[in-house]
């Protein structure tokens, strides 16, 4: 067989194990329906959860099955106002995305493969001020920040930085200023008394999923583990994680308040933790969501112990948490120019307000901010704040995009099992053929 014939039998083979799309607005009155057959492997659930949570489509239900080596996934999705998805362009993204291997959706800005920026990933102990510190760094390193994404969750903090050279726009190539960043940055990390150990990585952006890699960040920093003395549990998402023998399966199934990303969230968290999902669903209204997940290891087998079991209830509880920061959202929005992230994040420190979460965009010569912010207390903040605040920067600059006070707490009730039909009990998978 020559070169020709291998790459007619590749491309016969991509074409015959490609997902199938099928989008239908017919069905739902609510809701656009999106069917997605694809080859069941490890990761396949992730890869078309991720193409369809990248484009802010939002998911109202799920229904997830394997049939033996194709898995069909059915999406129920909407915009963020409710309505039904009306641009093909769209429709056409999500069959393009999905017929590539790294089912990269490069127009919403998550991955960033490019020569013209630096890749800078930190991991440490969340204190108050410490993003204003690595702020201040970078600026007076003169260093660009381009974009920006940090999450902190159980006094862990994870960021993922592009940046470029102030002088030139580009990456930075010069070793000597490369290792200068990596030691200030890991000095500033580090604290004072600091019993972790911080961990600062520079290199050439690949191609990541930004979302993706700080989970996998903060698992690597083993935020589920909860600081000591932390015992309440009423605002914590309800997981169960228990076993149906019958089928060999573990069933996980998560009770939280809905939000955007959150399936995404929970299916990264099983394909890094080495479990396949053969059957699942999600059903979600205007304010809680309901996830039930039928998986196994990679190995074939279900969880082997109760410490399995509870390291995944763990795990799904940070994962539904991560992004989930309970405080303040605020959203700045104006004209980008050389450390205005610093002075933002100097303001924000010296009015006391501590960011646990923070995504920093540039574009065209404009400049966009969100944070969700408390005090340095981890309490909610003070309206007086707020308004010193604005008098500092404009009201039209930084905008609260959120009541001054905190979340409601998680749903504690047992949930039901939406898909085998009231409180579950393993039952015969031959009527619903499952296997």
């Amino acid at each position: 067989m020559d070169d020709h014939d291998d790459d007619a039998y590749a491309k016969l083979l991509r074409r015959v194990n490609s997902p199938r799309v099928v989008v239908d607005n017919d069905a739902c009155e609510h809701a656009t329906v999106i069917q997605v057959d694809t080859v069941k492997r490890q990761g396949a659930l992730l890869e078309v959860v991720q193409v369809l949570t990248d484009l802010n489509l939002v998911m109202t239900k799920a229904y997830m099955s394997s049939d033996g080596v194709w898995f069909m996934h059915v999406f129920y999705v909407t915009d963020d106002h409710g309505n039904k998805i009306r641009d093909e362009g769209i429709f056409n993204c999500i069959e393009k995305a999905l017929e590539t291997d790294a089912c990269m959706v490069k127009s919403t800005g998550k991955m960033l493969p490019s020569k013209e920026h630096t890749l800078i990933e930190l991991t440490g102990t969340d204190r108050p001020g410490l993003l204003s510190e690595v702020c201040a760094v970078l600026t007076d390193l003169r260093c660009n920040v381009v974009n920006a994404e940090i999450w902190a969750h159980n006094a862990r903090a994870a960021a993922v930085i592009h940046i470029a050279d102030q002088s030139t726009g580009t990456a930075i190539e010069d070793p000597r200023k490369l290792s200068l960043i990596k030691e200030l940055l890991y000095n500033v990390l580090k604290g004072h008394g600091d019993f972790r150990t911080p961990i600062v990585s520079i290199s050439s952006p690949g191609e990541i999923h930004i979302g993706r890699r700080l989970h996998q960040m903060m698992f690597a920093a083993r935020d589920f583990e909860r600081p000591g003395g932390e015992n309440d549990n009423s605002a914590r998402p309800y997981v169960t994680v228990f076993d149906c023998p019958d089928r060999d399966y573990t069933v996980v199934t998560a009770t939280s308040i809905d939000r955007p990303k959150l399936v995404f969230d929970t299916v990264c968290t099983l394909t890094d933790m080495q479990y396949l999902v053969f059957h699942g669903t999600v059903i979600t209204d205007s304010k809680k969501a309901y996830q039930e997940y039928y998986i196994r290891h990679v190995d074939g087998f279900p969880t082997s112990s109760e410490a399995e079991r509870q390291r995944v209830i763990e795990c799904i509880q940070a994962a539904i948490e991560r992004r989930a920061s309970e405080g303040l959202p605020l959203e700045l929005f104006t004209d980008d120019h050389f450390g205005l992230l610093s002075y933002i994040t100097r303001i924000l420190r010296e009015n006391g307000l501590w960011p646990k979460s923070a995504e920093i965009s540039t574009r065209n010569g404009k400049a966009k901010h969100n944070y969700i912010v408390t005090d340095v207390s981890g309490n909610p903040v003070d309206p007086k704040t707020i308004f010193l605040i604005h008098q500092q920067m404009g009201q039209t600059v930084l905008q609260v995009k959120g009541n001054l006070s905190m979340p409601p707490k998680f749903p504690r009730e047992t949930p039901r099992s939406f898909l085998f039909g009231g409180l579950f009990r393993c039952p015969s998978f031959q009527n619903f053929g499952l296997n």
